[in-house]
């Protein structure tokens, strides 16, 4: 018999702002960088540079402020309705303080020859130092490089750029088109269709390495085949194999496939070899021939001066982050503007989405700051006898209960803190 009751739970759970600031916690600072340069990519609305100044408190109370909208949608229901929408936008662009500079300041009519200001002060005999690093070509340089000779024209050679930025380091293009058509309107105006974009792709696949510009492992594995020579048997018989049986192809049930084609056992394997000859990473290998050594990159730095420690974070998990001014502006176009549409109100939701996701992603980089500085600033001076000497013999015991208990932080976020981290000290640099 059903029944219906009532009850009581107490559950806690984790907001996405939460999260993400979990997840950088976590990251190293070079990884951290890369983090940030995913989110520029895919988030139009973050940008670099330093904040505007604006006041924080008038901000406040523009973001609490909202525009109603009423619209008119051919019916007495929609008579009533009103948008909400967030209103900071408008009054931040009018309260911005920019500096002006005078541009004489850096302008001299000096000619100061090159002799008086270079000097040379070594010899042959001296030990040169430098460490030399590998030059090489990343994979968007080399489809790049083949887009120039491609007979395009302008238009069609913006959207080749943004589609030869829009691939993975596998060579992939992961995102859908109809997505990327919406970008390639809100980033640099130009207004497109997903067919013309694919017109544009075809253009792409055609690059080397083979199998570059696929949006499936499918795709991918029939662009390498059909740059082969299909008069080979093997060949044709490979081509569909991936082109009907790409599932049971995944799977390994090559008996299936064999039954289903009403292939001889000779003739399958000779298809299979053809396609295990095959890349299912054509950016993969010059990916990784672009990679450089990488030297490790320290989060904090700690400095002795004169038996006082000083504790700094590494410039580089500072980065000066900020809200794109063109969003703003066009938050201040529509709410002066006095008719809206349908469509002008989607584009402001997507707008004020971005906007949220850019300010979630600033607050999170400087809570990430805050916490780490905090957290190694209690394993310091906790360790202060050490970090002062340099003798390994002066090391305490130390667990991570023993920080969180300090910190007033969970033992899950200091082992996050401390995960993948590098300090410099004046007696070089140490994993934590």
């Amino acid at each position: 018999m059903l029944k219906q009751s009532l009850s009581q739970k107490l559950l806690q759970k984790l907001s996405p702002q939460q999260i993400q600031l979990m997840k950088l916690l976590q990251l190293p600072t070079v990884a951290l960088e890369q983090r940030i340069k995913e989110e520029l990519e895919t988030n139009e609305a973050l940008e670099e540079g330093a904040p505007e100044d604006v006041d924080d408190e008038k901000l406040q109370d523009e973001e609490e402020t909202q525009l109603d909208d009423g619209v008119e949608e051919g019916s007495d229901d929609n008579d009533n309705k009103k948008d909400e929408f967030d209103n900071s936008a408008e009054e931040e662009i009018k309260d911005r303080n920019t500096d002006d500079f005078d541009v004489d300041d850096y302008i001299t009519d000096e000619d100061v020859p090159y002799y008086k200001s270079n000097a040379n002060n070594s010899s042959p005999d001296d030990e040169r130092t430098e460490m030399p690093l590998g030059a090489s070509v990343t994979f968007q340089e080399t489809l790049l490089v083949q887009l120039g000779m491609m007979n395009l024209d302008e238009k069609q050679k913006l959207i080749a750029h943004h589609l030869i930025g829009s691939l993975d380091e596998d060579g992939y293009l992961r995102r859908d088109l109809n997505s990327i058509v919406n970008d390639l309107a809100f980033t640099q105006n130009i207004h497109t269709t997903s067919d013309e974009l694919l017109q544009v792709l075809q253009v792409i696949q055609t690059f080397d390495p083979p199998g570059t510009g696929a949006r499936n492992l499918q795709e991918c594995l029939l662009l390498q085949l059909q740059r082969k020579n299909k008069d080979n048997k093997a060949i044709q018989r490979a081509i569909e194999i991936i082109k009907n049986y790409m599932d049971e192809f995944s799977k390994k049930h090559y008996e299936k496939i064999a039954r289903l084609m009403n292939l001889p056992d000779e003739y399958l394997k000779e298809a299979m070899q053809e396609i295990l000859k095959l890349n299912p990473r054509p950016g993969g290998d010059i990916s990784a021939d672009a990679k450089t050594v990488q030297h490790i990159v320290p989060d904090f730095v700690i400095t002795n001066h004169d038996g006082h420690l000083e504790l700094t974070l590494n410039s580089r998990n500072a980065p000066e982050l900020r809200i794109n001014r063109e969003y703003n502006e066009m938050m201040e176009g529509y709410a002066n503007s006095k008719k809206h549409d349908r469509s002008q109100k989607e584009a402001i939701l997507y707008l004020k989405q971005k906007i949220d996701s850019a300010k979630w992603f600033i607050d999170a980089i400087k809570q990430r700051q805050a916490t780490l500085l905090h957290t190694m600033q209690a394993i310091m001076n906790y360790q202060i006898d050490y970090f002062q000497e340099g003798d390994e013999k002066l090391l305490k015991p130390m667990i991570l209960k023993d920080i969180a208990d300090i910190v007033g932080l969970d033992i899950s976020t200091v082992s996050r803190v401390a995960n993948s981290k590098y300090v410099q000290t004046p007696f070089g640099t140490f994993f934590a």
